[in-house]
C-alpha cells in the first residue's frame, strides 16, 4: 500500500475570495465518521448483550478474539513491501466489527422476519435468509469500506495487494462481532440445557467458527477486494473494466458465502464436503496469489529504482537491498543500533516505504496507469527521500555489505538495460569492483562532487518523463533546500 508523505491542505488561490464550505473541512468529515463508527459500535454492543447476555458475552468476547491477532498479523505481513498507513486499517476493522455488522443484524434479521410472515414458514425463511440474504446484505456491508478506501485514500489504493489487505481486515473485524454473537448464544443455550465440555454447543461453534473456518468471511471478502485492486490497476481508458470488475468481485464473493452457508443444507457430510473440496483449495490458491503478489512487488521495486541509481537519486545498491525484506529489516536494525534508536529506524521504515512507492509509482506511469499528478507524485516522493538521505543511506550500506551483497555488475545492472562501470580506485560503501553511479565520478557521499552528496534540489526537473527520472543538478554544490 502506498505510503502518503504529508501534503497541503486544500487553500484558495490569493484574492479568490472563496472559502471551503464547513462540511468540506477535514476535522468535520473525520468527526462525522468518527461518530458514526461509536454510534453503531455502542448500538451493536447493545443488541449482541441483549440477545447473549452480560455472561454470554463476556464469554463470547474471550473467545472470539482468539483468531483475529493471527488474521490481522498475516495481512499486516502481506502488506510489508509497501506499508500502508495504520489509519486505514483502524477504520476497516472498525467498519467491519461495528458499521457493517450493524447493517447485517438489522437487515437480515426483518429480511427474514418478513419473509416469514409473508410465506408463514419460518423453518424456509431462516433457510433462505442464511443461504441468500445473509451472504448480499453481508458482503455488501463489508465492500463499502474497500469502496470508501477506494474513493477517498486513492493514493493508498494502488493495487491488488491493497485491496486484499483492506478487504480482509474488514472481514476480520465483522466476523469478530459476528463469533461473539454466535458464542455467546451458543453458551446461553449451555446454560439452559446443562451441556458442558467437548460435548457441549460452545465447544462445538468454537470448533467450527474459530479452528476450522476463521478465514471464511476474510475469504469471502478478499474477493471483492482483488476486483477493486484490478480496477486500480486499470487506466482511464478502460472505464468498463475499472466498473464491472469490483462488481465481480462482490458478486464471486456472495456466491462463494452463500455456497458456504448452504452446506448445512446438503445432507449429513455436505459441510464437510464444501469445506474439503472448496474452502481450503480456495484458501490455498489465494495464500499463493497473495504471497506471489508480494514476491512480483519486491522484483518490481529491483527493476523499476535503477533508472534513479541511474540518475543519481539512489545509491548503487539500494534497488536490491530495497527488493529484499530481510535487507530492509537489517537496515533498520543497524540504524536503531548506530544511529539514534528507534526514530533513525523509523526513519529508514519511511525511506524504504517512500522509495517502494516511487518505483509502483514508476512502474505505473511507464505503463499509462498513473493519473494526471504522477509527475508532481514523483517529486514528492524523491523529497521525502532527500529528506531521510543522512540516516537511511548508511544503514542501507551496511545491509548491502552484510546481508544482501549487490550481485556483479554483469548479472544485475546490464539486466535493466543500464552501464556497469566499476569503481576506478574506490572501494566504496559496498567493497571492490561495485557499479558506480553512472557518469559520475567514484566519490564518497558527502563530497560536493558526488551525485547525492548535497548538490541541489530533488525538484530540479519537474517535468522528467518517467523513463528519464529527475536528475540532481551538477554545478551547485551549496544549494540545498533541505540543508538547516
Amino acid at each position: 500500500m502506498a505510503i502518503s508523505p504529508p501534503y497541503p491542505s486544500y487553500s484558495p488561490g490569493p484574492g479568490s475570495g472563496t472559502h471551503p464550505h464547513w462540511w468540506q473541512r477535514r476535522w468535520v468529515r473525520y468527526g462525522a465518521l468518527i461518530t458514526l463508527l461509536a454510534l453503531s459500535g455502542l448500538v451493536i454492543l447493545a443488541l449482541v448483550r441483549r440477545q447473549t447476555g452480560t455472561t454470554g458475552f463476556l464469554v463470547g468476547l474471550g473467545l472470539a478474539v482468539l483468531p483475529v491477532p493471527w488474521l490481522l498479523a498475516a495481512f499486516r505481513w502481506l502488506d510489508r513491501v509497501e506499508p500502508g498507513p495504520w489509519r486505514n486499517l483502524v477504520f476497516a476493522f472498525a467498519w467491519g466489527a461495528c458499521a457493517a455488522a450493524l447493517i447485517a443484524i438489522v437487515a437480515n434479521s426483518f429480511a427474514t422476519k418478513w419473509i416469514a410472515t409473508s410465506t408463514a414458514d419460518p423453518a424456509g425463511a431462516d433457510t433462505l435468509g442464511a443461504t441468500v440474504i445473509a451472504p448480499v446484505v453481508e458482503e455488501s456491508a463489508k465492500a463499502a469500506a474497500v469502496l470508501l478506501v477506494f474513493l477517498f485514500r486513492r493514493r493508498d489504493f494502488t493495487g491488488i495487494v491493497d485491496g486484499v489487505v483492506i478487504a480482509g481486515v474488514t472481514a476480520t473485524g465483522f466476523a469478530f462481532t459476528e463469533n461473539i454473537l454466535y458464542l455467546g448464544t451458543a453458551f446461553g443455550t449451555d446454560q439452559l440445557s446443562g451441556g458442558h465440555g467437548i460435548a457441549s454447543v460452545t465447544a462445538a461453534t468454537f470448533f467450527v467458527r474459530v479452528v476450522m473456518s476463521p478465514f471464511a468471511h476474510p475469504l469471502f471478502t478478499v474477493l471483492t477486494g482483488i476486483g477493486f485492486g484490478v480496477s486500480a490497476l486499470s487506466t482511464e481508458r478502460q472505464p468498463a473494466r475499472r466498473v464491472l470488475v469490483p462488481l465481480g468481485g462482490l458478486l464471486l464473493a456472495m456466491s462463494t458465502h452463500a455456497l458456504w452457508n448452504g452446506s448445512a443444507t446438503f445432507g449429513q457430510f455436505g459441510f464437510l464436503a464444501v469445506y474439503a473440496a472448496f474452502m481450503v483449495p480456495a484458501f490455498g490458491l489465494l495464500t499463493w496469489l497473495a504471497v506471489w503478489t508480494r514476491q512480483r512487488e519486491l522484483r518490481t521495486v529491483r527493476e523499476e529504482l535503477p533508472a534513479y541509481v541511474h540518475a543519481g537519486w539512489l545509491g548503487p545498491a539500494e534497488p536490491f537491498v530495497l527488493g529484499s525484506m530481510r535487507a530492509r529489516r537489517a537496515a533498520r536494525d543497524h540504524a536503531r543500533r548506530h544511529f539514534g534508536g528507534r526514530p533513525a529506524a523509523r526513519a529508514v521504515a519511511q525511506y524504504e516505504a517512500y522509495a517502494t512507492s516511487l518505483a509502483f509509482l514508476r512502474h505505473r506511469g511507464r505503463r499509462g496507469r498513473a493519473g494526471a499528478d504522477c509527475a508532481a507524485r514523483e517529486q514528492e516522493l524523491l523529497a521525502e527521500l532527500w529528506r531521510r538521505r543522512e540516516v537511511a543511506r548508511p544503514a542501507l550500506e551496511q545491509a548491502a555489505r552484510t546481508v544482501a551483497p549487490v550481485p556483479a555488475p554483469s548479472a544485475y545492472w546490464a539486466r535493466y538495460g543500464y552501464p556497469a562501470t566499476p569503481a576506478a580506485g574506490h572501494p566504496g560503501a559496498y567493497g571492490q569492483g561495485h557499479p558506480t553511479a553512472y557518469g559520475h565520478p567514484a566519490v564518497p557521499y558527502g563530497h560536493p562532487a558526488a551525485p547525492y552528496g548535497g548538490q541541489g534540489s530533488p525538484y530540479a526537473n519537474p517535468g522528467a518523463p518517467y523513463g528519464n527520472p529527475p536528475v540532481p543538478p551538477a554545478g551547485y554544490p551549496g544549494y540545498n533546500p533541505y540543508r538547516p
